[in-house]
């Protein structure tokens, strides 16, 4: 089951990237990808976006504002060292108190 956030949360995505002996590294490159309910898709770059920062050796997150009701998907994707992708998404319930 996703998890479900309201309208106005902000929402820490986390990725995390492992060589194939299952070790903590550190991807030539890591990219994050969210597409809100709407289909607008938000990229962010590691080195080149403030937004995704790295906490650890291997381990990365980024902050999603929610102003929008529906399912969120996201995607984090590595290149050359530790090269993997993975999706997820969660889901923001609409408001029942007229803002």
């Amino acid at each position: 089951m996703a998890n479900v956030y309201d309208i106005g949360d902000l929402v820490k995505v986390a990725g995390a990237f492992t060589d194939v002996d299952d070790q903590d590294v550190d991807p030539t490159t890591v990219t994050f990808k969210f597409t809100d309910p709407s289909g607008n898709t938000t990229t962010y770059i590691y080195e080149t976006d403030d937004e995704l920062v790295q906490d650890s050796k291997g381990h990365y997150h980024a902050n999603v504002s929610i102003d929008e009701a529906g399912t969120w998907f996201y995607r984090w994707e590595s290149t050359g060292t530790g090269q993997a992708a993975e999706e997820g998404h969660f889901v923001v319930r609409r408001s029942n108190i007229a803002t």
